[in-house]
Formats: C-alpha cells, structure tokens, sequence
C-alpha cells in the first residue's frame, strides 16, 4: 500500500467520524426544536384555561408539562425575600426579586415578583419592600429551576436559581414545590418590577436553522472528500505522464534524438527522476 492510498484511507476515517458527529448534532437541534414546539403548545393550552387557586396545580412536585398554568393565591408576604442574580429580560441585565407569601391555606409560597433592572452604582442585594397586608396575586405556575445545591442556596438572601427546596431548608420551613411568576397583584406590587411575560410563541429558536447547518456541513465533508481524492488522482496521473516523456525522452537523446519540446520544458534528468518518484 503506497503512502497516497493511506493518505486516503486516514482522510475518509476522519470524514467518517465528522460526518457521524455531524448528523449527532443536527439530529439534536431537531430534537431541541421538537422540544421547543411541544413547551409552546403546552404554554397555548396552559393560558387558554381559567385561571385556578394555586393549591389545585401546585399539590405535587411541579415538572414541565405542569408549567404556565395561570393559578391564584391569597395571603400575606412575610417579609423574606431572595434575589435572583444573573437574571436578563428583552436585552435587559439584572435579577429578579423571589418573596415568601404565607397564604391563607397555611403554606408558604414563593413569588417572583419580576425582573429589576441593574443600574449604574447601585450594587446587588438592594430589593424593593413587599406589601404589607392581604395581597392576591395571579401568577404562571414554574418549575424550579434545577438542583445545583450551590447556586440554589441562598447567601446573603442571594441566589442564581429559584428552588423552593433549598429556599425552604434555608428558611427551615416548608415551601410548596415551584413557584409563581406575577402577572398581576391587588393591590398593585410598588416595587417597580417588571412582570416576566410568557414565552414567544411565535418563536421556535434557531434550532431548524442550526440543524440545516449541521447536515449542511455533512454534504460538505463528504463531497470535499471527493474532490480532495479526485484532485490526488489527476495529479497522479499527470505526474505519471511526466515522467514517462522525460524517461522518453531520455531514451532518445541516448539514440542521438532531439527531446520533444513539451519534455525540454518539463525537465529532464535529475528533475525527472523526481517526477517519477512522486509518480510512483
């Protein structure tokens, strides 16, 4: 096996990992849009329903496909309250502000009460007070955000995901699972916050796009593939022709004959046999 052929060999091996990896990625995207179409749906029939008291969604531990109902409640913040780093809305950076209402059926629900805006100056840990009194609020229901117990847990009453455990072991006291973002509360929340809005459901991502992109690049690596093979070939061969003039051609200028001016212009001698080397 001469050393082109095991060029070619090695090409196609890498080829054949790209391409596997390749179609592995595209076929996520298109699993990530699926799961993006399927969130939508659940958010379209989530809002079209009437809005319900809290302790008939929120009675179990809150997953997905639980999420964006809209649900009410009723009771008195406490006072405790969490903010939520790292937080951005519509090009927006800042965080969220989490309070701890006790409701009138004896719990403790959390309440993002929305999004505040980071200002130039004003250092994070400053939130704006809760209402004092009775309050209803009407929010979507949320799952927690994930299990990192280090950024779960509050330090300083800041945290960079809302989860009702670990909210709950920090205030050693119970905290119905998930949360609820605020549409609206009566009376009015004073605090200045920006109610999270649900998501675009116009908006699918970009994961059609990326997964094009992904089998695009598949096309791409087989077809370059070819021409890398093709153009060795053509080359080979070329070289080959080469050095079968200069041998030609060196042939006849030991019989006394002029060498055709195609070999002059090629070479001949010491060049050739370069030639004919890489030919072989």
């Amino acid at each position: 096996m001469n050393r082109q052929v095991r060029r070619w060999i090695a090409m196609g091996v890498l080829v054949v990992i790209l391409v596997i990896t390749f179609i592995q990625l595209g076929e996520w995207q298109l699993r990530r849009l699926d799961e993006r179409r399927d969130s939508n749906a659940t958010v379209q029939a989530h809002e079209a329903l009437p809005v319900q008291p809290y302790q008939e969604v929120m009675n179990r531990e809150i997953d997905e496909a639980d999420q964006w109902y809209r649900v009410t409640a009723t009771g008195s913040y406490t006072g405790a309250q969490f903010q939520v780093l790292y937080r951005s809305l519509d090009g927006s950076y800042g965080s969220e502000v989490v309070a701890v209402l006790a409701t009138d059926q004896g719990q403790n629900l959390l309440v993002n009460r929305g999004f505040l805006t980071r200002q130039p100056g004003h250092p994070d840990g400053e939130m704006p007070a809760t209402l004092e009194g009775t309050v209803t609020v009407t929010g979507y229901v949320r799952r927690n955000d994930g299990d990192d117990e280090n950024a779960a847990t509050p330090h300083e009453n800041q945290v960079r995901l809302i989860n009702s455990d670990a909210i709950g072991k920090a205030l050693g006291e119970e905290v119905v699972n998930g949360y609820v973002s605020l549409i609206e509360s009566t009376p009015s929340d004073p605090g200045g916050l920006t109610p999270l809005h649900s998501p675009n459901l116009e908006d699918e991502g970009p994961h059609l796009s990326y997964a094009f992109q992904w089998f695009a690049f598949t096309a791409i690596a087989v077809i370059g593939l070819g021409v890398l093979i093709r153009a060795d070939v053509r080359d080979r061969r070329k070289a080959k022709a080469v050095a079968e003039r200069a041998d030609a051609a060196r042939e006849g200028a030991a019989r006394g004959e002029a060498a055709p001016k195609d070999v002059a212009r090629d070479g001949v001698g010491e060049e050739s046999e370069g030639v004919r080397e890489e030919a072989r």
